[in-house]
């Protein structure tokens, strides 16, 4: 696995006391996290940085929304390297409605689906929700 300082260098990013402690915080979490949950772990942070950096992993490709049917945005590691502005992330999220931890389950794709003519798939999401194995 990769540091945060390797990650930033392959980004053609600058490596910054933030952009650091981010990172550290997505390599170190089993789940996806959200906004106010990195928020609430980092010191000296403040709202619009933590929204420009995971914006700008966002679009290089480092981190990927993890959609799971809440109104929260969470984020999360890409597992393969993303190209920039070019997530290829048609796996499914797992939403543990008891502790509410959501988690990438890369072996499982989202079903492909035919669509009429003159529609254009922009991305297609699978929540699965139940109860994670420490919450059983």
């Amino acid at each position: 696995m990769s540091t945060a300082t390797e990650i930033l260098k392959q980004n053609g990013l600058r490596k910054t006391h933030v952009r650091l402690q981010v990172l550290d915080l997505f390599l170190s979490s089993d789940a996806a996290l959200a906004h106010q949950q990195l928020e609430s772990n980092l010191e000296d942070v403040d709202r619009i940085t933590l929204y420009r950096t995971l914006k700008t992993y966002e679009q290089k490709g480092i981190i990927h929304r993890a959609m799971d049917g809440t109104l929260t945005a969470k984020y999360a590691l890409c597992e393969t390297g993303c190209p920039e502005h070019e997530h290829h992330h048609s796996h499914a999220h797992f939403h543990c409605e008891s502790c509410g931890k959501t988690i990438c389950i890369e072996e499982i794709e989202a079903p492909k689906v035919g669509l009429p003519a003159g529609f254009k798939v922009h991305n297609t999401h699978l929540v699965i929700q139940g109860e994670c194995g420490a919450c059983q």
